[in-house]
Parts: C-alpha cells; structure tokens; sequence
C-alpha cells in the first residue's frame, strides 16, 4: 500500500488513479519499461487479488512530434520520419505520405513503381507478422518459435535490403516512384523465400497453432466484441479477429490491389486466439500477392519524369494504407509552399490500445500479457 507521499512522488496519474482506489485492493505500474509492452509503455492497474478492476494506459514517454517536424522540412525530407513511426512496418508509413504527395500533386508513379511498392509492402508485411509471431509466443513462455521466426525473417531482410538499402527504418518509395530497381537475381531469390515460407507454416502450425499449451492461453482470452471494436475505431487484425473484413486495400482501394487476387481473412471468435489466426493466415495471403505481383511486373521506368524539388499545390488531401496493424491515414495540407503546411497522422495502435481499458476489466493479470500481445502494438507508433 502506498503513503501519501509516496503517491505524490510518483506524480499526477499515479495520484489520479489512486483517487478512485477501493479498500483492499492494490495499485501497480505495469511498465514503462516491462518487456511484454514492447516500448515504454506503462499501464497502471487497480488489482484484487490477481484480478485487474481497472486500467489506465499512460502514454507520451517517447514521443518525438513527427507530425510537428514536418512543417520544418521539405516534403523528400520528411520522408525518413516514416520509416520511424512504426518501424517495423516502415514501408507501409512510407507509401501513406508518399501518396498522399502523390495524390495531392496528381502526380502517380509508374506503372512498374506500383507493383514494386506493393512487392516490397508485403515483403515488409510479413518480416512484421513474423516478428510479432515470435516475440508474442516469448511473452506467454515460449522461447523456441522466436528462433525459427527470425531465421526466416533474416532470410527477409536481406531481400529488402538489396531493394531498399535498409534493414528496418526504410525510406525507398520517392514521389513518382522508387528508389531501386529488382533485378532478375532477386526476382528469383524472392520466389525461392515464398516457397521456403510455405514449406514452414505448416510446422509452424504443428509446432505452436495447434500447441494445447498455447491454446490455454489465447483461448476465451480478451474477447473483443464488434461493437467495442468500431466505438475505438480498432482495425487490422484486431477487427478481423471479430470477424469484420475491413482492410483499406479492398475497402478504399489503391495501386494495383485491386487487379490482384487474395482475400481478407477474418475470424469470428472475437478472442486473442481470433487474432492470432487472422495473422497467421496473413502470412499466406501476402505471400499470395507478392508471387503475383512478381509474375505480372512490367517493364519500364521506376520513376516518374518529375523536378528534383516537386511543387506540391495548395490544397488539402488524405490517403490511407492498410499497416500490419491496421489503418495508416495520412492527412495533408499544403499551402504551396516548400514544406507541409500541416501533416496529420492516424496510428492503428493507438486506437487499438484504447480498448484495453475497458477489455482488461476482470481480467486474470497474467492473462494481460496476453492480450497485450494479441493487439499487437508499436508504441512509436502511439507516441509519434
């Protein structure tokens, strides 16, 4: 139990949360630095017992004012902010801004520009699910799944850094287009990780999906009814793991999604097992989309014929993405001139951890970590 002047020393939010504190209970910080929340993310829960009665993420521990920095930087040098939103799913913060530029200035990229943007966000789609995969099943207990995730992801990475020059952090799609070509070399390699990738689902299914130990924990875990989903405006995975299809490639579609062929997978359980699934098939359905969209590429330029320093009119506009973890918006507006004269951003963690507080209530705490995981959040993202 607290004194009263330790609570004062532990400032504001601890004080307010106390205020609402029932005899017998206890208040404790779970986080800023607590290896399930992957970030410093603190969530302060009032527990009976093991059992949590309330819960108040605190946010803003790193945040950095991307959406400030861009009205002091030219619209190609805000482009390596992206990358460090969500930095796991960096290209796909990328392709948001780019396009709204894009869409803003009427300026499309190329034809061959779309299918290498949709190649390499979905390459960079599945190194985040695998990572999520692994360090989710870490947190339950589980330390072998975490080795085979990042051996394939490896395998990944080196793919995207021959196209894209980065790892992690990437900035390769430019206004009008990319930033690199791929050669027939990499085509192939490609093609051989799609089928490396697909030869190791299935184990990876016998290994953890199937794992009755696992299903203790993720099943009847979280259960996140629809409607609480739409009232926090929850998307990605979290939405389809209530059975919504809601996916901004199919329901606001851009580039060439919609001359491709793959589904929205979804599940109906509504628990964190809901989600678990909906990722893991995912994982099928992008690498469905990048084996099209490798076969269907065609020839010519990667970038569009436009001036170093484009000139982006004035005007207002928002393009939206669809992220490894959900809706990525991005709104603009430009008054002519060099820089953004405002840049707005919509993060899916953030309205996936808005639930929490309420989805926690009566919760077991160990089973916390389970939905936290489940969300799968990137607290830079929140905090950007």
């Amino acid at each position: 139990m607290f004194t009263k002047e330790q609570i004062a020393e532990r400032g504001f939010y601890t004080q307010h949360f106390e205020q609402g504190k029932q005899d017998n209970t206890l208040i404790l910080n779970m986080g800023p630095q607590h290896p399930s929340t992957h970030g410093v993310l603190r969530v302060m829960l009032e527990i009976d017992g093991e059992y949590i009665l309330r819960a108040d993420p605190v946010l803003g521990y790193i945040h950095r004012m991307h959406e400030k920095m861009a009205e002091g930087k030219t619209y190609a040098q805000f482009i390596t902010n992206m990358g460090r939103v969500d930095y796991l799913h960096a290209l796909a913060w990328n392709w948001a801004f780019v396009g709204a530029v894009e869409k803003l200035g009427d300026t499309p990229p190329t034809p061959r520009a779309e299918y290498l943007r949709v190649i390499t966000c979905e390459l960079n789609r599945i190194s985040s699910h695998l990572l999520w995969w692994g360090a989710y099943l870490l947190d339950l207990g589980a330390f072998t799944p975490i080795l085979y995730a990042f051996d394939d992801r490896e395998e990944l990475l080196d793919i995207l850094q021959d196209m894209t020059g980065s790892r992690l952090t990437y900035a390769s799609f430019t206004f009008g287009g990319v930033v690199a070509d791929m050669s027939d070399e990499l085509k192939e390699r490609i093609i051989r990780f799609i089928a490396r990738l697909r030869d190791r689902l299935p184990m990876y299914k016998s290994l953890v999906t199937d794992n009755f130990i696992l299903l203790g924990r993720v099943e009847d875990i979280g259960h996140i009814p629809v409607d609480m989903a739409v009232r926090y405006g929850a998307t990605g995975p979290v939405l389809r793991g209530s059975g919504v299809a809601y996916d901004v490639r199919r329901a606001e579609p851009y580039s060439v999604y919609p001359d491709l062929d793959f589904t929205i997978p979804t599940s109906p359980r509504t628990d964190a097992l809901g989600r678990y699934l909906v990722r893991m098939q995912e994982l099928e359905q992008s690498l469905n989309i990048v084996e099209q969209a490798v076969a269907r590429i065609p020839e010519g330029d990667i970038q569009a014929k436009m001036p170093k320093k484009p000139k982006v009119p004035a005007g207002e506009v928002y393009f939206a993405v669809e992220g490894a973890r959900g809706k990525i918006g991005c709104y603009l507006q430009s008054d002519g001139g060099g820089s953004p004269y405002r840049v707005k951003l919509r993060a899916p963690s953030f309205s996936n951890l808005s639930l929490f507080a309420e989805l926690s209530q009566g919760t077991l705490l160990a089973d916390a970590v389970s939905i936290l995981g489940s969300l799968d959040l990137v607290i830079p993202e929140i905090d950007r």
